[in-house]
């Protein structure tokens, strides 16, 4: 069935064209968009802003939201140590996040369809903050147990916040531009980390040694502070339409017996995700080791500041470069699929064999003797570029991952579930890679597992990107995984 749809005067909407499915009949059933301010396009002077409720509006707020949050404790933690020389506690802290952050995320997708993505979003905004406040507190007090503390409540918080992130990430665009989605966001949320790298430098432009300054700290807390306040500013799902008239598949707030049933469901319905969980696990394994045992092991206090400023402005350049690539439709969904795996394969061996070649020059015990790289250093520019690859790499990974997911489907209900095994299984490979850097592991065993586990999880996760991504996804098939794990609620609901 055709249906020409004319577009509302007052909303920019086509007209008769938002569908909502109907389980009883079996078909979509089209209606009038919704009118008022949240459906309505205005202009600033040639440029027309989209409509408050539209996917691009409420994925530009959640952005900004992790522009402030997690890009501001990116810019922390790529000083190496967060900012402190010695980075035990850093390291403590950060197990204690991740441990936590594993622990929250499998469940994280129920909690996020329980309670709504605001609320989600502005409680995981809450724990940046704190965490901030903690070493500003350790400056002066000491207080170790504090700091830990603080990355344990923070790996709850990160946890529920890049779950609702990814939900609308995911399921908030059409099909054919998930990809450049996803690279507006990591853009965006890495401008954070960027404009967050200029707080550390600016306060310690004159600093070779030593602690970062209070400054750097207070700083962070206020700009983490105001992210939590802005997911206040997010819609619920169920107000959302799409440029086209179609509406999310939104969840409405099913009870907690359906939602676990939803994640045992994923894993019995669709065992081959499993595939992917290397991939997960390894995403920011390599964090530690490019954090501690590279900027903090080797460049002075100042140096690092301005390696973690072009580290993440590099992660800019990776995003867009890999998901406006991703959404080319010079290709085939499936043949851009296949492309992009052979595109991260070769950057694993490319990159990472650099990495080697430099890491042989130096271990832990020679690290604390050689002097420290500083950028007015002749030899500089080498090691800067490695690290500027490195985070190219990061960015073009999570990009990939993130549009792999999107691939496999459009229900957000089931993306949720997704984004929860990926941030709880990364966050896992997390606390794992930062304890062996506190336990003093050698710097080229902790290369070496990081290189290893990224060219194996590609290799495992090969045939469900071969085999499992197609051209589309049909309502029916997303919808079906809705209706049956719903089916839990309406018998409980007769009891």
């Amino acid at each position: 069935m055709s249906t020409e749809a004319h577009v509302s005067e007052k909303t920019g909407l086509p007209v008769g064209a938002a569908v909502e499915h109907d389980s009883e009949k079996g078909h979509p059933e089209f209606n009038e968009p919704p009118t008022g301010w949240l459906y309505r396009e205005r202009k600033l002077g040639p440029i027309t802003l989209p409509y408050y409720a539209s996917p691009i509006s409420q994925l530009l707020i959640v952005a900004f939201v992790c522009f402030l949050c997690p890009g501001m404790y990116n810019a922390l933690s790529g000083l190496g140590g967060a900012g402190q020389l010695d980075p035990t506690v850093a390291d403590d802290s950060t197990v204690a996040l991740y441990a936590t952050f594993a622990s929250v995320a499998f469940f994280s997708g129920s909690i996020c369809n329980k309670i709504g993505v605001k609320a989600t979003l502005s409680f995981g905004g809450f724990g940046y903050a704190l965490y901030s406040a903690s070493f500003l507190c350790y400056n002066h007090t000491g207080n170790r147990g504090f700091v830990i503390f603080a990355g344990a409540l923070l790996g709850v918080c990160a946890g529920l916040l890049w779950c609702a992130q990814g939900t609308i990430m995911m399921s908030y665009p059409p099909e054919k531009s998930k990809g450049r989605y996803i690279s507006i966001f990591w853009m965006i949320f890495n401008l954070g980390a960027v404009i967050g790298s200029l707080v550390p430098l600016v306060d310690n432009i004159k600093n070779k040694h030593g602690n970062v300054g209070d400054g750097t700290y207070i700083g962070f807390l206020v700009l983490m502070g105001g992210g939590a306040i802005l997911a206040l500013f997010l819609l619920d799902s169920n107000k959302i339409i799409r440029k086209d008239g179609s509406k999310v598949i939104s969840v409405q707030h099913p009870s907690w017996k359906s939602e676990l049933l939803g994640l045992w469901e994923v894993l019995i319905s669709e065992p081959w995700i499993l595939a992917l969980f290397p991939m997960f696990f390894s995403s920011n394994y390599f964090y530690s080791y490019q954090f501690n045992a590279y900027n903090l092991a080797r460049f002075t206090t100042r140096t690092r500041s301005l390696n973690s400023l072009l580290y993440w402005l590099s992660q800019i350049i990776g995003a867009g470069i890999m998901g406006f690539a991703l959404d080319t439709q010079r290709l085939t969904r499936i043949t851009r699929a296949r492309v992009g795996f052979a595109f991260v394969f070769i950057l694993t061996l490319g990159i990472w064999g650099g990495g080697y070649a430099f890491q042989r020059q130096y271990n832990r015990e020679t690290a604390e003797i050689i002097p420290k790289i500083d950028w007015h250093d002749s030899g500089y520019g080498g090691p800067l570029v490695l690290y500027m690859c490195y985070g190219l790499y990061d960015a073009i990974w999570q990009t990939y991952v993130y549009w792999v997911m999107g691939s496999l489907s459009n229900n957000s209900r089931k993306l949720a579930i997704y984004a929860g095994f990926y941030k709880g299984i990364q966050s896992a490979g997390s606390a794992i890679t930062f304890r062996l850097d506190s336990l003093k592991v050698p710097y080229i065993r902790m290369f070496g597992s990081t290189w290893g586990l990224l060219l194996g999880s590609l290799v495992v996760a090969a045939p469900v990107i071969f085999l499992r991504i197609q051209e589309h996804v049909s309502a029916e098939e997303d919808l079906k995984f809705s209706d049956e794990t719903q089916s839990v609620e309406k018998f409980e609901q007769k009891d």
